[in-house]
């Protein structure tokens, strides 16, 4: 063994170990458990929001969620890692983001919002972009992880766990998964990251394979025609007392699921960002359940940058109708402040402007939980904010 062999052996060596040292100390816990029976999701064994109906629609067994995918957000490249800072403090800080992330958990429960999508990779902080130089990663190029991230995502999981949420857990993001480089690496973090799920026992959680597949993904392993194999590793998966994750991915407006994702998915996840009209995204719903239809599985939008959530030809009131789970993607557009926007970093992750508030207070409407609500959003604020040294 040569110099540099050796070298990476002991690398590979030292990740492993602090992998499995976090795994190790990972509480097991008897908490809130999410399940699936046909088109419905149920918690701890009832329907979610269960007997509540809204304009003749049946709205349990439905999971209205919330695009926060950066909250283990940190960027490795020293280059881009200054486009983040907090307006307050002129730094970026990913325990602060943490942190301010889970304060706000509760007041987005408190509305309905059972759910939620938190990505290991994130997703751009920017909202959209071409490219993506920074480094957004806890699955390195061979396949191990990185723990600090995992710690993050560890605290949201135990929080969620605690509220009775339901994290949809993102594995990889098209900006950061060709860091991987090649399908033997993508299954190696597949792995892990089913595996430390698994071992954390977490039982209230659902896995998005990879955000949106499309025939460019990065490895090829992650592209529609491929991507059911990871789906299937991970249904295969089971922990010590025979559990396993439920599983799917989701796919942008221009490609259909394929009817082995569908076979091999516990559910399946939409996007309805650039559909032009809420009839469209209705189409592709309904499309999408004739692939099978012999099994019915939950159909779950968790991605749709739309607002119009007040209108009855609108994005949300259609998904309602075909008894289709609908999330909301936020994100914050050139010149607006810094409490807009909740996939933008760095991100104010409270109900913190009128945007933010007419979408909660929506969901609250829906889902009979505007008792618990506030009427108006709270003022802009900045929790737990630094003095500027």
């Amino acid at each position: 063994m040569n110099h540099h062999e050796a070298k990476s052996s002991r690398r590979g060596t030292f990740y492993l170990f602090t992998f499995l040292m976090a795994a190790s100390v990972l509480p097991v816990f008897a908490g809130n458990v999410v399940s699936i029976s046909g088109g419905d999701f149920l918690i701890n064994g009832r329907l979610t929001y269960e007997g509540r109906k809204w304009n003749g629609h049946r709205i349990e067994g439905l999971l209205f969620n919330n695009r926060v995918v950066n909250g283990t957000f940190e960027d490795l490249n020293p280059e881009t890692a200054k486009r983040w800072v907090y307006p307050d403090t002129g730094r970026w800080d990913p325990e602060r983001n943490l942190r301010e992330f889970l304060a706000a958990m509760p007041e987005w429960k408190k509305h309905g919002v059972l759910a939620f999508t938190v990505n290991f990779q994130g997703g751009s902080p920017e909202g959209y972009s071409k490219g993506q130089p920074w480094e957004n990663n806890p699955v390195q190029a061979d396949g191990t992880l990185r723990p600090a991230i995992l710690d993050r995502m560890k605290r949201i999981l135990d929080e969620a766990d605690r509220l009775g949420m339901v994290p949809i857990v993102g594995y990889f993001y098209f900006g950061q998964s060709r860091r991987l480089m090649t399908d033997e690496n993508a299954i190696r973090g597949a792995d892990a990251l089913t595996r430390w799920l698994l071992d954390g026992g977490w039982r209230n959680v659902l896995v998005e394979i990879n955000n949106e597949s499309n025939p460019g993904y990065q490895p090829p392993i992650l592209r529609p025609d491929r991507v059911h194999e990871l789906i299937a590793r991970v249904r295969r998966t089971r922990s010590a007392d025979g559990r396993r994750l439920l599983v799917g991915t989701s796919f942008p407006v221009k490609v259909m699921p394929t009817f082995e994702v569908v076979v091999e998915s516990d559910f399946v996840l939409l996007h309805g960002n650039a559909f032009p009209s809420a009839a469209s995204l209705v189409e592709k719903i309904r499309e999408t359940r004739n692939l099978d239809p012999n099994r019915t599985i939950p159909v779950l939008v968790n991605e749709d940058d739309h607002n119009d959530f007040e209108a009855p030809d609108g994005r949300l009131a259609a998904t309602v109708g075909e008894h289709v789970s609908w999330g909301w993607f936020d994100w914050r557009r050139k010149d607006e402040p810094f409490d807009e926007g909740y996939q933008s970093v760095p991100v104010n992750w409270q109900i913190s402007s009128e945007r933010k508030r007419r979408f909660h207070q929506r969901i609250a409407e829906i889902t009979g939980f505007a008792a618990n609500s506030p009427a108006t959003a709270k003022k802009p604020r900045r929790p737990n904010a630094e003095k500027k040294p």
